[in-house]
C-alpha cells in the first residue's frame, strides 16, 4: 500500500512511517521543515528514515501543489500541525498551519480515487482544562492549540459526512517517548539532568495528572486503524493510557534514573490543561487497542535516546 504521512519528520509522525515501511508499506513523506524547533533534530531525523527506504518531500501544505504527492496513494495520516501552547506562537500560525493547511490537503485528497483511509491526528487539548470524559463529551479547549486542532478534525469530518471522505480522527493524549519535542516536559527534563542545568517548572505542573502515553502506543493505535477500515470511518478515537500519573511522578522517575535535579519555579502557564485521563473504552472495542508501555520503561528508553542525540 502506498501511505502519505505529513509532518513526517515529527516525533510522532517519524515513528508511524517507519512502523508503515517495516511491514512493506510504500512510505512518502511530506514535512516543511520549519523552524518551530532545533531544524537540526529534523535533519538527523530526516535521514535515519531515508536509510530505511521512506521518501520524504520538502513541501508546504499550505503553498504548494500537492497533487503530484497524492498520486495512488491509499492512505494518509495527517500530522503535520502548528504544536503546542507557547506565548511566543501567533495566532495566525495556528490558523495557518492546523486549519489552512489541513483544508487544503483534504481537498486535494477527496480528488485521490486510490484513497481508503485518511486519518487525522488530533489531540486531547480540544477536550479543554479536564480532558476526562469519552469521546461524546462536549469539548472546550482553553487554548489557541484546542481551538484550531479542534476546528481542523471538523474539516475532516465536514468532508466526510458531506463528500465521503473515508476519514477517522485519533484524539493523542501527552505523547512522550524518543524524539520528543525539544520543548516538551521530559525531553526538556532529560536533557537539564544531563547537562546539570536548572529546570523551570510552571507553578502547580506537579500536581497536574496525566495519561502520559509512549509512542510506541501510539504507533500500534495507527497501525490498528489501517486494518480497521470497514468500521473507523466517520469516528473520533481516544488514544493514550487509562494508567494516569502526576507530573511529579514523572518528574520523581526521571531522578530515580539521572539523579537529583535543581527546579526553577515560573508562574502558570495559560491555557494549560489540568487533568488528562483517556477514556480510550471505544479504541479497546473496536480496534483492540490496549497501550503496553510502563512509564518507567517508557522513559527510560527516552533517557538513552537523549543520551545518543546529546552526542551526535
Amino acid at each position: 500500500m502506498r501511505v502519505l504521512v505529513t509532518g513526517v519528520v515529527g516525533a510522532v509522525g517519524s515513528h508511524v512511517a517507519e512502523a508503515l515501511a517495516r511491514i512493506g508499506h510504500e512510505v512518502i513523506g511530506i514535512d516543511a521543515f520549519t523552524n518551530y524547533y532545533d531544524p537540526a533534530i529534523k535533519e538527523l531525523t530526516a535521514r535515519e528514515l531515508e536509510a530505511q527506504g521512506i521518501r520524504i518531500v520538502r513541501s508546504d501544505l499550505v503553498t504548494d501543489d500537492l497533487s503530484p504527492h497524492l498520486s495512488g496513494v491509499e492512505a494518509i495520516y495527517h500530522f503535520a500541525a502548528q504544536p503546542g501552547i507557547s506565548a511566543s506562537t501567533t495566532f495566525d500560525e495556528y490558523l495557518r498551519n492546523n486549519i489552512i493547511a489541513t483544508h487544503r490537503l483534504v481537498e486535494a485528497a477527496r480528488l485521490v480515487p486510490s484513497l481508503s483511509l485518511f486519518v487525522h491526528i488530533s489531540t486531547s487539548s480540544v477536550y479543554g482544562r479536564e480532558a476526562v470524559g469519552d469521546e461524546e463529551t462536549v469539548p472546550k479547549p482553553t487554548s489557541h492549540y484546542g481551538v484550531t486542532k479542534l476546528a481542523a478534525e471538523q474539516l475532516v469530518l465536514a468532508a466526510h459526512r458531506d463528500r465521503g471522505l473515508p476519514a477517522t480522527v485519533l484524539r493523542l493524549f501527552s505523547v512522550y517517548g524518543e524524539r520528543e519535542r525539544p520543548e516538551k516536559l521530559y525531553h526538556k527534563l532529560i536533557r537539564s539532568a544531563l547537562t546539570k542545568k536548572p529546570f523551570t517548572l510552571y507553578e502547580g505542573a506537579r500536581e497536574h495528572r496525566r495519561s502520559y502515553t509512549h509512542v510506541s502506543d501510539v504507533v500500534d493505535a495507527c497501525l490498528r486503524v489501517l486494518s480497521s477500515r470497514d468500521v473507523v470511518c466517520g469516528e473520533i478515537f481516544n488514544i493514550g493510557t487509562d494508567e494516569t500519573m502526576t507530573t511529579g511522578e514523572g518528574l520523581a522517575i526521571i531522578e530515580s534514573l539521572l539523579g537529583p535535579i535543581e527546579y526553577t519555579l515560573v508562574p502558570k502557564r495559560a491555557g494549560d490543561q489540568v487533568e488528562t485521563a483517556a477514556n480510550i473504552t471505544k479504541a479497546r472495542t473496536l480496534l483492540g487497542y490496549a497501550p503496553k508501555m510502563s512509564a518507567r520503561e517508557g522513559l527510560r528508553r527516552e533517557v538513552e535516546w537523549c543520551r545518543r542525540l546529546l552526542h551526535k
